[in-house]
């Protein structure tokens, strides 16, 4: 995870993007991530950690009837933040994680380490589901690792 960092770090410097996240069952664990590397407030633009229903319809704009009809934890929430997330910030990458970390709140259709991602890289936007086996943490670092490696992957193609 350090290298990966350490990677984004220099590519998101190198070609003068800047960042920002959006975080539901990750907690704010990405931009924590991100910012513990001295220069960040080069490139991070900042980000949102939305528990509930309400603020993300309030600060990210997730419509209710998207709520009601797909749940917070569903590609179309992710997208949905995501794109409320770059009206505020006009990052150049933007990236959502929606899910259920556990132990509790899984169902049939959704069960613990279920997660949602959605990415908006300059023009374009790309959603993603992962189903991650084991407890809290491990949803929630597994959901980290897996954002930070979409955005490097993005940096060495774009």
């Amino acid at each position: 995870m350090k290298d990966l960092l350490k990677d984004i770090h220099s590519l998101l410097l190198e070609k003068n993007y800047k960042i920002s996240f959006a975080e539901s069952c990750t907690g704010g664990l990405i931009q924590k991530l991100i910012t513990d590397r001295s220069g960040s407030s080069s490139y991070f633009e900042g980000g949102l950690v939305v528990y509930s229903n309400r603020l993300k319809n309030d600060l990210l704009g997730v419509p209710i009837d998207i709520l009601e009809r797909y749940g917070a934890v569903s590609s179309e929430c992710a997208l949905a933040m995501v794109n409320g997330l770059f009206k505020l910030t006009q990052a150049d990458i933007c990236a959502s994680v929606t899910g259920i970390a556990g132990p509790s709140g899984g169902s049939k259709d959704k069960p613990v380490g279920t997660v949602y991602f959605a990415f908006k890289f300059q023009d374009s936007r790309e959603t993603y589901l992962r189903h991650f086996a084991g407890d809290r943490d491990i949803v929630r670092q597994s959901s980290a690792e897996f954002v930070l490696t979409k955005i490097k992957d993005f940096l060495t193609r774009g």
